[in-house]
């Protein structure tokens, strides 16, 4: 389990990979995601490397989904996930969410909230 200092923010490394020998996290409390609803932002080169652009619209529909899609594949630490993640949003958008299997299955495991949005 990884804690944030400040907030006590706590994710969990799960069993479940995102890609061949990347375990997904997930953070513990939904509530902890207030990350930005609008504006431009800039992901770090950690989790965007793919694109010599790395800021996204999230007033775009298709961008916000896009990275909502990366952070939670790519994500290695709490942090990751409260920087750029709202918790309405990440509910809303999930059902529309292309992620690795064991991505969708650590989060619905953990957020039976997410599962009944999907359903």
């Amino acid at each position: 389990m990884e804690h944030m200092d400040s907030e006590r923010v706590v994710a969990v490394r799960t069993a479940y990979e995102a890609r061949p020998g990347k375990h997904a996290i997930v953070i513990l409390d939904l509530a902890d995601l207030r990350g930005p609803t609008t504006s431009v932002i800039e992901l770090p080169l950690w989790l965007y490397w793919s694109s010599p652009s790395r800021t996204f619209d999230l007033d775009d529909p298709e961008k916000r989904r896009w990275l909502y899609q990366i952070v939670l594949r790519e994500a290695r630490a709490a942090r990751d996930l409260t920087s750029y993640l709202d918790r309405e949003t990440l509910i809303e958008l999930w059902p529309q969410l292309h992620l690795p299997k064991g991505v969708r299955q650590a989060w619905e495991d953990l957020h039976p909230v997410l599962r009944r949005a999907a359903a």
